[in-house]
């Protein structure tokens, strides 16, 4: 499963208990030079929120008390996903955060944490950015079948590493971004380019991969 495939286990994670002041949170924060934590319930099995530095900094600096509980500037409380959930789940529940903690399914407790950078690699992976050749960039308008002739197209000539389509709200132009494999050359690249502009379709961009 996804969740699974990224997760940085509990055994691994750096984490704060709610009992914990807000001196010691930042001690540890400190000391791991990590920007925020996980904190956790007493007993080290349910996830109650993050504790960011910067908030700790502002408290401080505010002239409160660092001897306050930790639990005075908890964030993210609803901020987390379950072990069996999906991509799009996941996605847009981490974009704007530096990790998600990850609860398991019947449970409830605490997993372990799917930081923000492994999703991007996963992304970045599934792009075949490392691995590709050449990108080709379509754009279109919404026509039926579109795909179905650009895969038909390039597949007389050579395998596809990877399709994206972006824009997918515009109701004027979308684009269509193509990774072909590493074992397409650039003659070969050209000869897809020339046939899906022979056959109507603008490519608006080629980028080569090696560069």
């Amino acid at each position: 499963m996804l969740v699974h495939s990224l997760c940085i286990p509990k055994k691994d994670v750096v984490t704060i208990s709610e009992k914990a002041t807000l001196r010691e949170a930042l001690d540890t924060l400190e000391k791991t030079g990590y920007r925020c934590v996980p904190v956790l319930d007493e007993t080290g099995t349910f996830f109650r929120g993050n504790i960011y530095k910067m908030h700790i900094y502002r408290h401080g600096m505010s002239g409160a008390s660092l001897d306050d509980n930790v639990m005075e500037l908890i964030k993210n409380t609803q901020k987390y996903v379950h072990e069996s959930d999906g991509f799009f789940k996941v996605f847009f529940s981490i974009k704007e955060l530096p990790y998600i903690a990850v609860l398991k399914d019947e449970s409830n407790e605490f997993y372990g944490i799917l930081p923000h950078g492994k999703m991007l690699g996963m992304l970045e992976e599934a792009w075949s950015r490392d691995t590709g050749s050449y990108v080709v960039t379509i754009a279109l308008s919404e026509q039926a079948g579109a795909l179905e002739k650009i895969t038909k197209v390039i597949s007389k000539y050579s395998s596809i590493a990877s399709l994206m389509t972006l824009d997918a709200k515009s109701k004027v132009l979308r684009r269509v971004l193509i990774t072909l494999p590493p074992d397409c050359d650039e003659k070969t690249k050209d000869k897809i380019v020339a046939k899906l502009e022979q056959k109507g379709f603008r490519v608006v961009e080629v980028e080569n991969l090696n560069n």
